[in-house]
């Protein structure tokens, strides 16, 4: 049984995070907060938005408040596979040529996968093992990637001759889609006076690693009632209903996905137990991606969060 206390602490010290974040970063709570949750779930993020709206800027910040090494891949359409994963180098050691592992982008904490969709599937797929399995396989070796490791991909929802869209199967695999939109006017008229200014700073180490680690347990210790995980389950099953705009519902691992994000959004808000307000929060990132629309759906201009908002709807 967790203390009252540490909801507490743990609370306290990601509304420290975001406050320290405020410094670089106007706006944008709700990005922030859901990837966050991400990192407690050690999930992976699909953020879709218009280009110079801060999502870089967001992911290098985080990693420097919670001390984690990142880097960055620009996805191109000649990008290969190990321009992501390394590769074998030949190398002269005492007389001989023998063969040393260069280390790709991909051994880090946090990667962040600049406009994924501009990559071939070939190069976007070499993602997908150290997603799964957190590990990548070269030849006949394997490499254990370092925990935490969290993957940020970013697409851009205009522009989209030449992109290679991601397969279902791959989308699958990022526990939440988060749409980033434009600011508000006053938050507008503050970065603009941050950045045209001396006013931006730089932000400090908050967390550490084991910290981090650490939180990532805590999070799958926090209770869910029997009623809040049956409410997930009907949720879910009802985008498999036959409907006139969905085509496929979501998979099992939505129902996963919904009820560890809840749990990880108790914990940020300080609650020891899941409420079915998590439960609604979560239900738009988490399912997004893994339902897809019919035809009339999409001629009808019907989007995924229209259809979730319905069903939450229809369960009261």
């Amino acid at each position: 049984m967790i203390e009252e206390k540490v909801y507490g602490s743990v609370k306290e010290t990601f509304g420290i995070i975001s406050g320290e974040l405020e410094k670089a970063i106007v706006g944008q709570k709700e990005v922030i907060e859901n990837l966050l949750i991400a990192l407690l779930c050690e999930g992976h993020v699909l953020l879709e938005g218009f280009p110079g709206l801060g999502k870089t800027m967001i992911v290098s910040n985080l990693a420097k408040i919670l001390d984690l090494k990142f880097t960055r891949i620009q996805c191109t359409p000649d990008i290969m596979p190990s321009d992501i994963t390394g590769t074998y180098i030949i190398e002269e050691q005492e007389g001989r040529k023998v063969f040393r592992f260069e280390k790709g982008p991909v051994f880090t904490n946090i990667l962040l996968a600049d406009e994924i969709n501009r990559a071939t599937p070939k190069a976007q797929s070499a993602l997908l093992e150290a997603m799964q399995e957190k590990q990548v396989t070269l030849g006949n070796k394997t490499y254990k990637l370092e925990r935490p490791f969290f993957v940020l991909a970013t697409q851009n929802p205009i522009e989209m001759e030449g992109t290679y869209p991601l397969p279902e199967a791959q989308l699958d695999r990022f526990l939440l889609k988060v749409l980033v939109n434009y600011s508000t006017f006053d938050e507008e008229d503050k970065i603009v006076d941050i950045y045209t200014s001396n006013a931006a700073q730089q932000v400090n180490k908050i967390m550490d690693r084991e910290t981090l680690l650490a939180l990532q347990k805590l999070t799958r210790q926090v209770p869910i009632g029997e009623e809040t995980k049956k409410y997930v389950l009907k949720l879910v099953t009802a985008t498999r209903a036959k409907s006139e705009y969905i085509e496929y519902g979501a998979s099992p691992r939505a129902s996963i996905g919904l009820v560890l994000t809840a749990k990880a959004r108790a914990l940020i808000h300080g609650r020891n137990f899941v409420s079915r307000e998590d439960i609604k929060a979560m239900a738009y990132p988490v399912m997004r991606h893994r339902i897809i629309l019919t035809f009339d759906a999409e001629r009808k201009g019907v989007s995924q969060d229209a259809v979730i908002q319905d069903i939450l709807k229809g369960l009261g």
